[in-house]
């Protein structure tokens, strides 16, 4: 259903899962996402939508704020096993 569609972070809604496509903005943001876990590839699922926004990726939580989640690129899966 989803599988060609990018979309920015900032438009799932809690519970929904998405593979990271592309982290856009400050290469030393970008890569402290990385630091973190948050790199393209990685799966996420959003525990709390808005802002702050909540993200479980691999089993840790991470709390984005502001126009953090805009600059982020996902790409929506149904479930955490696959499309």
């Amino acid at each position: 259903m989803y599988a060609e569609c990018l979309l920015p972070l900032e438009l799932l809604q809690t519970g929904e899962w998405a593979d990271v496509a592309e982290i856009n903005g400050d290469p030393c943001w970008v890569n402290r996402m990385a630091e973190l876990g948050l790199r393209a590839g990685s799966r996420l699922q959003v525990v709390q939508d808005g802002s702050p926004c909540m993200l479980n990726i691999e089993g840790c939580k991470l709390c984005l704020r502001g126009d953090a989640c805009s600059r982020i690129l996902v790409r929506p899966i149904s479930s955490p096993h696959g499309n």
